[in-house]
């Protein structure tokens, strides 16, 4: 049996945290959640450990930095990133990791189907279609969403993703090494 890790980037998610870990707990039970707590001053620590998952503090700030410490910290066979604001529907978890399996693949970039404005910033989803579409130009059509939070990794992937970024930007360099490495 292949294990699982759940990575759960955390910064100031008292509200939805929860609500992540128990949806995973439901659709995935026999996954490992890892909670990375980036410098949270409200109660996701306290919450995420309540929900039964690991928690790692990881203190320099930036999305970047926690990826980077859950790839080098986590020993699976496949890694799932998810952000804990609940834009992404998790029940179909089983069936995504089926289609990795079944395909063979290095990365699953799972797109959001409906973006809710009040979660991103102003100009975040025009943004978003810029970058992807600038990929798709460089690389050929192959994302609908490149900036997603909702990915899952192979072990050769994690294990030799060289991680430069220390922000927000860690989706766009994902996306380019898988590309630019020409991984499945």
């Amino acid at each position: 049996m292949k294990k699982i890790s759940v990575i759960i980037p955390c910064y100031n998610e008292e509200i939805t945290i929860k609500q992540v870990i128990n949806e995973f707990k439901k659709y995935l039970p026999e996954a490992q959640i890892n909670v990375f707590d980036n410098n949270s001053k409200d109660n996701s620590v306290k919450l995420a450990k309540e929900a039964g998952a690991m928690v790692t503090e990881v203190n320099y700030q930036g999305k970047g930095e926690v990826i980077r410490r859950a790839f080098s910290d986590i020993e699976a066979d496949i890694y799932i990133m998810v952000d804990a604001d609940m834009q992404y529907d998790i029940s179909e978890i089983k069936k995504h990791i089926q289609y990795f399996l079944d395909n063979k693949l290095d990365m699953l970039n799972i797109s959001r189907e409906v973006v809710d404005e009040d979660v991103h910033r102003k100009g975040h989803t025009f943004g978003n279609a810029m970058l992807t579409g600038f990929a798709n130009i460089l690389f050929g059509k192959r994302f609908e969403d490149m900036l997603s939070g909702y990915r899952i990794f192979s072990k050769r992937f994690v294990k030799s993703f060289p991680a430069f970024s220390k922000g927000f930007e860690i989706e766009t360099e994902l996306t380019i090494y898988a590309l630019q490495m020409r991984l499945p």
